[in-house]
C-alpha cells in the first residue's frame, strides 16, 4: 500500500511469475517493472494506463493493465534510472505520488493503489462531455471546431451567459487556425464577415448547459469504458517537444525510421529520432511578414524530399533532408490574397507531369504549380459547377484534404458537405461524387497503390474508401459516438487506423470482420493526421498531439 508522502521502491530481485497472472508481453519476455493495480471500489483493475518517465527525459512510456490487474514494462524499454509513475483511469487517481528505481538486470515490483475521485470533470474527454450534456446532434456538432484549439471542458465549466458567449465566439472566429491558448494568432483578413448574431442560438444552448446559472451540472457526467482485452496489449511512447508552443499537426516517418512533423503554429519543420528522443527543428522562411505562422500538411515525395503546406503564409515549401535546405514556392502575386491558405500539398505523382497540387481554403479552391515554369493554375470547383450564389459563396462546400492518383488526377474532400471531388489532370474537368452518408463532412484521406482513396467522414463517425476506378464507396462506422475521426490509413495487413479528435482513442478496424480495437492514449490528445509505419511487425502507429506539444508512437503487441 502507498502512503500519503509518496513511495520510492528500491530495486528488488524479484522473479516475475508468468503463470501467476503477470502481464505476458511475448513468450517469457523479461520485464523491468511490474505490479498490480487495484482500488477499494473495484479491486484489481483492467485497462488502466500506467506511464513511466525518467527524470530529465522527454520520453514517457505507457502500458495498460490486463484483465488480472497486472501491468508490465519490457526489460529493454526502461533503462536503469529513477522513474515517476502516473496513471490514467477516468474517475480514479493515484493515492499519492509515486517514483520507482528500475534496473533491467533485476526487475522491480510496484503495486499501485488508486483512489476514487468525487469530481471527475477535469478527467473527461471531449467525447464524454458530449455524451453527458443534453442537446441535439446539431447543437453538439456546432462545437466540433472548438476542439481544434482547446478542450470542451473550458466551455462546459465556464460561467458565461449567452451574451458573453457571443462575444467569445466572435473573438474566436478572428483567430487563425494555427492558434492555441499558449499562442493565439489573429487573422489579417476574414474569409467571411463575422456576424455576431449568427452565434446566438449556439450561445444560448451553451449557456443552458454550463455553470452560468447553477453551481453544479444538472445532468450526470458519463464516461467511456476503460480498455479491455486486446485494447490493453499495446505500448505507447510520447516524445515531448522542446518548445511548449509547438503544434505537431502532421507526423510522418521516412524510410530510415526518422519521424518528421509540421508545426501548425510556428515556422518550423521538426525531425525526431525515435531511438534517442532527440529533436531537431529547421526554421522555415516567412513568406508574408505579419501574417499567422505555421504549416499543416507534410508529404514525402518519391525522391525523399519533404513538402509542406504553409497555410496563411501563402505557398508551399520543399525540404531536402540531404542538404537540409528549403526550396520555397510562394503564391504568385495575382492569387496571393490576404485569405490565401495552403493547408494541403500533394506531390505524390508530380513525376507524371511535373506538377504539384495544393488547396486554397481562402477561395475554397485548388491551385496547381508547374515546377518547370513556376506558373500556377487555379480551379474553383464549386463555382464551376454553379454551387452557391457566386463569388466566395459556395453553398457551404469547401476543399480540405487532397490526394492524387497514379496519373496525377486530384481527388479532394468536400469538408463542408458530403462529396469527394475529382479534377482531371488532362482536361481540368471537375466532378463531385456524393458519399453514401449525407452531411458526412469528409476531412483527410490518402490514395493507395491501387488508386483507392481512403478517407475519414468526420461528423458521420465513419471511415470510407472510394474505388476511383469504378467510383464505388464503402463505409465503416467507428463504435464510439462523437469520435470525430480526422483521418484514416490502411496498414499492410488491411487494418484501418484512425484517431479521434475528441475521445483520446486510436481506432484499429478490420474491414473484413468489422472487429474494432480502441487504444486509449495516456493523456488528452488532439489527433489530426495519422500515419502507419509498415516496416515493423506488428506495424507502428504515429500521430502528433497538436495541442500538447508532443509526438506519439503506438506499438500494438499483436
Amino acid at each position: 500500500m502507498l502512503n500519503r508522502r509518496g513511495v520510492i521502491i528500491a530495486v528488488a530481485a524479484l522473479a516475475v511469475s508468468f503463470s501467476g497472472g503477470a502481464f505476458r508481453l511475448h513468450a517469457q519476455e523479461p520485464v523491468s517493472l511490474t505490479g498490480h493495480i487495484k482500488s477499494d471500489d473495484e479491486g484489481l483493475m483492467e485497462g488502466v494506463a500506467v506511464s513511466a518517465r525518467r527524470a530529465g527525459s522527454n520520453m514517457t512510456l505507457t502500458v495498460i493493465s490486463n484483465e488480472k490487474g497486472v501491468y508490465a514494462f519490457p526489460q529493454n524499454r526502461l533503462e536503469a534510472n529513477q522513474y515517476s509513475i502516473t496513471v490514467r483511469a477516468v474517475g480514479y487517481d493515484l493515492a499519492s505520488p509515486v517514483t520507482v528505481a528500475v534496473s533491467p538486470q533485476s526487475p522491480a515490483t510496484l503495486d499501485l493503489q488508486l483512489r476514487k475521485l468525487s469530481d471527475i470533470s477535469s478527467q473527461l474527454t471531449n467525447a464524454e462531455w458530449l455524451m453527458s450534456v443534453p442537446g441535439t446532434q446539431q447543437q453538439k456538432n456546432g462545437v466540433s471546431g472548438c476542439v481544434s484549439c482547446h478542450t470542451l471542458q473550458r466551455i462546459f465549466k465556464s460561467g458565461h451567459d449567452a451574451d458573453e458567449f457571443v462575444q467569445v465566439m466572435v473573438r474566436m472566429a478572428g483567430y487563425a487556425p494555427g492558434s492555441n491558448p499558449l499562442k493565439p494568432q489573429r487573422r489579417v483578413d476574414q474569409i467571411e464577415p463575422i456576424k455576431p448574431e449568427r452565434f446566438r442560438k449556439q450561445a444560448e444552448w451553451l449557456a443552458a448547459v454550463n455553470l452560468s446559472s447553477v453551481s453544479k451540472w444538472e445532468y450526470p457526467l458519463k464516461t467511456l469504458p476503460r480498455p479491455i482485452g486486446r485494447a490493453t496489449r499495446v505500448m505507447i511512447t510520447e516524445y515531448d517537444l522542446p518548445r511548449k508552443v509547438a503544434m505537431p499537426h502532421d507526423v510522418i516517418v521516412d524510410v530510415s525510421g526518422t519521424a518528421w512533423y509540421s508545426d501548425f503554429g510556428s515556422q518550423y519543420l521538426g525531425k525526431l529520432d525515435p531511438r534517442t528522443g532527440k529533436v531537431t527543428e529547421y526554421p522555415i522562411p516567412e513568406f508574408k511578414s505579419g501574417f499567422p505562422q505555421g504549416s499543416l500538411d507534410i508529404e514525402i515525395d518519391k525522391d525523399g524530399s519533404i513538402w509542406q503546406g504553409m497555410m496563411l503564409q501563402g505557398g508551399i515549401v520543399k525540404f531536402d533532408p540531404r542538404t537540409e535546405k528549403f526550396h520555397t514556392f510562394p503564391l504568385s502575386p495575382n492569387i496571393n490574397s490576404d485569405v490565401a491558405q495552403q493547408a494541403m500539398v500533394m506531390p505524390a505523382s508530380f513525376t507524371v507531369d511535373g506538377k504539384v497540387w495544393m488547396n486554397n481554403v481562402g477561395i475554397r479552391g485548388i491551385h496547381r504549380l508547374d515546377l518547370a515554369s513556376g506558373k500556377f493554375e487555379t480551379f474553383r470547383p464549386y463555382q464551376a459547377l454553379g454551387l452557391g450564389s457566386g463569388g466566395m459563396d459556395t453553398g457551404g462546400h469547401s476543399v480540405y484534404g487532397i490526394a492524387a492518383d497514379s496519373k496525377n488526377n486530384l481527388y479532394f474532400m468536400d469538408f463542408g458537405s458530403e462529396n469527394i471531388g475529382r479534377v482531371d489532370a488532362q482536361t481540368g474537368r471537375i466532378k463531385l461524387l456524393p458519399t453514401p452518408t449525407r452531411d458526412s463532412h469528409p476531412r483527410r484521406g490518402h490514395m493507395d497503390v491501387e488508386d483507392r482513396l481512403w478517407f475519414a467522414e468526420y461528423l458521420a463517425d465513419k471511415v470510407a474508401m472510394l474505388d476511383t476506378k469504378n467510383e464505388k464507396f464503402t463505409e465503416w462506422a467507428v463504435p464510439t459516438k462523437w469520435t470525430w475521426p480526422y483521418d484514416v490509413v490502411p496498414d499492410k495487413n488491411g487494418d484501418l487506423w484512425t484517431g479521434s479528435m475528441s475521445s483520446d482513442r486510436i481506432v484499429r478496424l478490420n474491414p473484413k470482420t468489422g472487429q474494432v480495437v480502441e487504444y486509449l492514449l495516456p493523456r488528452s490528445t488532439n489527433v489530426r493526421r495519422v500515419f502507419v509505419d509498415n516496416s515493423t511487425t506488428p506495424v507502428t502507429f504515429w500521430v502528433g498531439n497538436n495541442n500538447g506539444a508532443s509526438v506519439i508512437k503506438l506499438e500494438p503487441l499483436d
